[in-house]
């Protein structure tokens, strides 16, 4: 195996063991029913005390051959209207970025800080302009949006 692949087994035995509650990450399926060790379906729970409190919200992670060396690609799906989410759903967060990527961060610190960019975008350098002028000029009205975006991708108890 790659030094991606042995880490990205790792950090999914790691997971296995300990994990942040209401946060999913497992390696996606293939057609054929095999495992794609380099493309997770991850979710993460709305943080409270926020608009986005009570979503659990899907995102896919794509790692690159070259991973813990580069970020993973994390994409919302569906797309949420958010400053620092591209309308493809792309998320736009500084440690997603080469120059703010260590190879030491995981699954764990990824979906913790995207996690954390829902209750405190990033309004100074956002990826949706309308998004983030919704934010700044109207506060209420966005965040009724984001309760909306919440509601329909609400928690379901197994």
């Amino acid at each position: 195996m790659s030094l991606a692949a042995d880490r990205l087994t790792e950090e999914r035995k790691q997971w296995r063991k300990d994990h942040p509650a209401g946060f999913i990450a497992k390696f996606s399926q293939k057609a054929d029913g095999s495992l794609d060790i380099f493309k997770w379906d991850c979710a993460i729970p709305g943080p409270s005390d926020s608009p986005w409190e009570g979503g659990l919200y899907k995102i896919r992670v794509q790692f690159p051959e070259n991973y813990p060396a580069a970020p993973p690609i994390c994409t919302f799906d569906p797309p949420l209207f958010h400053p620092n989410v591209f309308s493809s759903g792309e998320v736009c967060l500084s440690i997603l970025h080469p120059e703010g990527w260590n190879p030491s961060f995981g699954v764990r610190q990824i979906l913790e800080g995207i996690q954390y960019l829902l209750k405190v975008p990033n309004v100074a350098d956002p990826a949706s302009q309308k998004a983030s002028d919704a934010f700044k000029r109207n506060k209420e009205s966005y965040e009724a949006m984001a309760r909306k975006m919440a509601n329909e991708n609400k928690i379901v108890p197994d």
